[in-house]
């Protein structure tokens, strides 16, 4: 008798559950994320755009192609001394920024290999033959807004 009872109070249960996501029903509001505000310094001209992309993924960044789930901003160059990432969730990331001065919307090299154009990676990411890693570029967002310094270097 007392498994029928459980068998019935659950069953009873599965039939309301839809009725509670019914609308007019008071219900949570999805997870809203933080600003994070990326202060741009170093940044040798206000020509082009400044491109910025943030990403969880390690296998998508420096670039975020392909990355749903990445945040990436486009600003001209002369309004780029502060990014402001909206909406993002607390996780692991790394930002990278490409000033692309002349608007292209692509890194230009010399000799295929030299940046012509500046770039920047959060906690100041050592750069040696290529661009960082993930993991030295990786900053933590937890529940509150927070702010990032990022260096723009140039090679030529």
């Amino acid at each position: 008798m007392q498994n029928r009872s459980r068998a019935f109070h659950a069953l009873t249960a599965a039939a309301l559950l839809p009725l509670l996501a019914a609308p007019g029903v008071a219900q949570t509001a999805p997870a809203r994320g933080i600003e994070l505000v990326v202060e741009v310094t170093n940044l040798r001209s206000t020509d082009g755009t400044v491109r910025a992309c943030m990403t969880s993924d390690a296998h998508r960044f420096p670039q975020c192609r392909d990355d749903a789930h990445s945040h990436k901003l486009v600003v001209p160059a002369g309004e780029a001394a502060e990014l402001h990432f909206r909406n993002v969730l607390p996780g692991t990331y790394a930002i990278a920024l490409l000033h692309d001065e002349n608007d292209n919307g692509r890194a230009d090299r010399a000799l295929s290999m030299i940046p012509r154009e500046g770039f920047g990676f959060s906690r100041d990411a050592p750069v040696r033959m290529g661009p960082p890693s993930f993991t030295d570029a990786a900053i933590t967002v937890g529940a509150t807004a927070m702010r990032q310094t990022i260096r723009m270097r140039y090679m030529l």
